[in-house]
This record gives C-alpha cells, structure tokens and sequence, in this order.
C-alpha cells in the first residue's frame, strides 16, 4: 500500500501540473489578445482576401468609403457580422489608406430611414439554432454596403448569413463598378454579329414553360452584374477595320460562313498589339429549337484563321465515354443510363499529370473551377512550327482517353442509350491558347488589299474554347419553343419539346461554373485577369468523389450489353464504398473512441493497483 508520504507526494504533483496548465492557458490568452493570426486552409482562400481585390484597391485615384450597415442580437447574426469585419479589416490593410469603412446598426429611426434612402432594403433574420417547435429567433433590420467614391454612390442591397459565399467577389466588383463609373474607365468588347450565329442575348440558359417571359440571357447576367464590361455588336467588313479601341473580340458559334477577307480583319485587329480573340465555336453545327439534335459539321471557314495562330480545329465531333452527361434511364431489361457523350463533363482530377490533368484550373477562363460542360466539341490540335518559339501554344481542356470522334455529315447528338463507342479512342483538346507576340495568321499572304505586319506589334493572345453551345444550355436551345413576338408575346413560349425541356433542369446545375468561367473570360481579354481569384469564392463545395472507384472504361469495341455490364460493376463498387464509409462514421469511430476508453480505465486501475500494493 502507499504511504501517506507518497500519497501527499502524489498530491502535490498533481497541484503543481494543474498550476503550471492553468499558468500556461492565462499567458496564451493574453499573448493572444495582442498578437491575432489565422490561417485559411479552405480550397479558394474563402477567409483571406485575393491578391487581385488589394492590386484593384491600389488603383483607386482617392480613398473609398463603405458604410457598412449591420444586424446583431442573434448568434448566426453575430458571428456573420464578425466575419464581414474581419473581411473588411483585411480590405483595409490592402488599401493602405485608400480603403475605409464604418459599422453602422441601423437602431434608430434616423439611421433606418438614412439605410431606406440609401438603397438598402430591409429584410427579416431567422436563425435556425435559435427554433423551437412553437416559436422562431427573428430580428429585422438592414443589412447592406453602401460605396461611396468621388462623386459616385453604389451599393449592394442585401447582404447576410444566407448569402456570405463570394462576398469577396460582389464586393471587389463593385468597387471596380464604381471606380470604372467614376474615373470614366471603358471594358469596351465587341462580338461578332450577322452570322447567324449564336447569341449572348438567347434566351437559352433555362426552359421556357407557357407563359413565361423574361428568361436570362449571358447578355443580361453580364449587364446586370457586371456592368463595367460593354458589350458591342461587330459586324465585319471587308472595307473598314475593326473598331481598334476594343479591348476584345468574341466568336460566337455560326451558322454561315466567313470570308476571307472578313478573317484578315480579325488577323488585322490582333496585329496591333494588346488585342484579344475568344472563338466559342466548333464543327458540330446545330439549329435552334430542333428537338432531334441532329448536327451538320461545317467549320465555317473559322479553320483558316485559326490554323494560322497555331490552333487547327478538325471537322469532327467529340465524342466522350468516361465523361459525358448522363441521367439513369428505365429500360425494357432493366435500369441503365441514358447518355450525351456530345455533352462532354471535363472534371478535374488531382490524380492525374499535368500532361494528363482535363482542365488547367491555373488558367484565368478556369480557374479553380473543378468541372465544366462542353457541349458539342469539336477536337483541337497545335501546331507549333506555324508560330515562332516565343509564342505560347497550351491546351487547357481535353477530354478522357475513353473518347471518340465522329466525322459524318450529320450527326445524333440527343441523349440516348444505345450508343457505342468507335476506335481509336484517346483523349483529345478542346480548348487552348496561343499568347505572345503573334505571327499573322495571313502572314507571306497578302490580299484583300488588307496589310498587316508579319507580327504583332506587342503580346496579343487567342483562345479557343471547341464547343459549339458552351454558352448556353443545349436542351433548352434545342428544347424550347419559338417566341412569337409582336402582339403574340402574350403567348410567351409556345411549343417546345417536353422531354428536352425536362432534361434542361438538371442541366442547369452547370452553368454557374459557365457563367464564372464567362465572366473570368471577359477579365483575361480586358487584360484583369488578377482579378478571377475573387470569382473562386463563389464556387461551392466540390462533390464527394469516391477517388477509389474508376470510371468504367468503356472499349470501342463494347456492345451495348458490355457497355451496361460495366456500368452496373462501377454502380455496384460506388454502393458498396458508400455503404462502408456510411457504417465507419456511424460504428467505426465511436467503437475507436470506446476502444480508447476502455485502454484508459484499465491502465488507470493498474496504476491504482500498483498504488495499493
């Protein structure tokens, strides 16, 4: 048995370790209180400012003043309105002077109405942790930013908990909002306009049902979110040159040809230097409101300018197995997948190489964007002797190595099961740039009475995304039915392919990554490509990916019955992980916790024994 020295020997180690914890603990807490840091490990910086937001805030001509009104008295309100400030401290530091902002609770009559006449709007707060089942945690009040730069005032209307993913982003634009606005800054870029072509202004990003008017538009996104960025119509002319105070153009998918002459002056455009090119086209030629999906392939003469910047676009359609979009289908022999390997689903994966990687998610137009749909793809290859050897030629993009092409005239590109895959299969491009200092695509060819240099004068870029309807949603284009217009618009939508309507919703779930890949676009042709780190706060979480699992690697020659057989092996190996993950975080990790419990107790009552001896 112990002694009484030994137990009061026992005690006293005790006292002193809880001493020097306790001691320990006060100094941290009060090293803390003057020394704050943190550390964002989230995948876009979700907590730490961009590095583009604080270079924008270095181009202010004068300080910035933002008034900040706020809501507290619940916790979800609180703990937003210290993240707001933390964010906003982190903003201030970057201005170095240039960037103020004041906290404001709109308490009182005064500072309401002074928050009502500012352009807030006031809104109701519920926090959910505070509920019960016969009464709910509500405040209202204004929670909003108020810009003030010069003689120029904006404001983002409302902001809170619910909203708190990309606040970074519509902050940094709309500070670049106001300061373009005051300092009369222009994002002047121009689209390519009577070839048929697809526009910006469609209204083909979501079904139209019945009645219903209004529909968005990328014209109208870009318009009403980002108004610093112009859009003009350019329609080419064989007499007179591209507008040069552009700061970009955009090639929209056509359905008619281009002249010669027309390409010489895109070529004339790029050869001054500074200048930008975005061709948003492929081979893979399909009409609107056609609910077949039956493609022609016509390059449309856009292989002649491009081939000459070092990027040949082939006269094919892309055809991709491993990745496509797809949605599970009900057969006459069972549940299989219906498939649009036209709708090619570029993802990345961390396991692959950079000669291997489908998306360069370091590139501004993608960047830290983890998939993308390219809908109706036509392949890409680089020719790297047609430019010289200072000018950067990558791709950007590329599908599966489970891939094919299809080189018919005419081409089923609709969402069907009895697809079969065609050798060879490998991967291929479907986006890529070139960027440097050009050779004129024309260049040792002069006509048309157009004369170029043989260079460009400064670093000019190109970019190539392959896909004929990357800025739409193809079932609504295909699915939707004709807008009567005129005295019929009463009528709204009329017609329209039900099936393809339907397919449209499930399509939407890709376009936000769309529409932030469109908008980093305009930043790299206006040359604010620092600027996309900001638009990564909007992408949300990635979806759960079962890395150990393959995508089932379809062969060209694979029937239909061994093309279901291997789908319904990976769905069978997807099922069975999920159902092991699901039961170790149910039993796993509570029994590990027991387990240690249990090690603790018996080793205590050891000690206890070995005491009493």
């Amino acid at each position: 048995m112990a002694t009484e020295d030994q137990k009061k020997k026992a005690a006293a180690q005790t006292g002193l370790y809880v001493v020097v914890i306790v001691a320990i603990l006060v100094v941290a807490n009060l090293l803390s209180a003057k020394v704050y840091s943190r550390k964002d490990v989230t995948r876009t910086e979700r907590f730490t400012l961009s590095q583009g937001s604080g270079r924008l805030l270095g181009t202010l001509k004068q300080p910035i003043q933002i008034d900040a009104y706020i809501k507290t008295g619940l916790p979800q309100l609180d703990a937003f309105v210290g993240d707001l400030t933390d964010l906003l401290k982190e903003y201030e530091a970057a201005g170095k002077g240039k960037f103020k902002f004041t906290l404001i609770e709109a308490n009182t009559d005064d500072l309401r109405s002074q928050a009502k006449e500012a352009g807030l709007q006031e809104q109701p707060f519920v926090d959910p942790s505070q509920t019960s089942e016969d009464q709910a945690a509500v405040a209202q009040g204004y929670m909003g930013l108020v810009f003030k730069y010069g003689s120029e005032k904006t404001v983002i209307p409302v902001i809170g908990p619910q909203n708190q993913d990309g606040l970074e982003f519509w902050i940094t634009n709309k500070i670049r909002e106001i300061r373009d606005k005051a300092d009369d800054i222009k994002h002047r870029i121009g689209v390519v306009t009577d070839k048929d072509e697809l526009k910006l202004s469609d209204q083909n990003l979501v079904a139209k049902q019945g009645k219903q008017q209004g529909a968005p538009s990328m014209q109208t996104i870009v318009e009403q979110n980002f108004p610093f960025y112009k859009i003009e119509e350019v329609k080419l002319s064989e007499s007179a040159p591209i507008d040069k105070e552009l700061a970009g153009l955009i090639i929209t998918q056509p359905r008619k040809d281009y002249t010669e002459n027309e390409l010489r002056r895109v070529d004339e455009f790029l050869m001054q230097g500074n200048k930008a090119l975005v061709v948003y086209a492929s081979a893979v030629t399909m009409k609107p409101q056609d609910a077949t999906m039956s493609a022609s392939l016509d390059l449309h003469g856009l292989d002649k300018l491009l081939t000459g910047y070092g990027i040949q676009m082939n006269k094919d359609a892309v055809l991709d197995f491993g990745a496509c979009f797809r949605l599970p289908a009900q057969t006459q022999s069972g549940l299989t997948w219906a498939r649009a390997p036209g709708i090619i689903h570029v993802s990345n994966d961390s396991r692959l190489s950079d000669d291997e990687k489908t998306i360069d998610q370091s590139f501004p137009p993608f960047f830290r964007l983890d998939e993308v749909a390219f809908p109706f793809a036509s392949s890409l290859k680089l020719l790297r002797e047609k430019q010289p050897a200072d000018v950067k030629l990558e791709v950007v993009a590329r599908t599966t190595p489970q891939t094919s092409v299809d080189k018919s005239e005419t081409v089923n590109m609709s969402i069907r099961t009895d697809w079969s895959p065609k050798p060879p299969q490998e991967a291929r491009a479907i986006s890529a740039y070139a960027s440097g200092k050009l050779k004129s695509a024309f260049a040792g060819t002069p006509g048309g009475g157009i004369t170029v240099p043989e260079r460009a004068a400064a670093d000019s870029r190109v970019l190539v995304i392959s896909s004929s309807l990357f800025l739409s949603n193809p079932f609504a284009y295909a699915g939707n039915g004709p807008d009567l217009g005129g005295q019929f618009a009463m009528f709204g939508n009329v017609g329209g392919d039900e099936k393809l309507l339907r397919l449209a919703q499930p399509y939407v779930g890709y376009l936000t990554n769309t529409i932030i890949s469109f908008k980093n676009t305009l930043d790299w042709l206006s040359g604010d490509s620092d600027l996309v780190a900001a638009s990564a706060k909007l992408i949300g979480d990635a979806h759960v990916v079962y890395s150990d699992v393959a995508k089932p690697k379809y062969k060209a020659e694979d029937d239909p019955a061994e093309i279901k057989r291997k789908d319904e092996e990976s769905r069978v190996l997807r099922t069975n992980l999920q159902r092991n993950v699901k039961w170790t975080l149910t039993l796993g990790i509570p029994l590990l916790f027991g387990l240690f419990g249990l090690y603790r107790w018996r080793r205590r009552e050891a000690l206890r024994a070995e005491l009493k001896v």
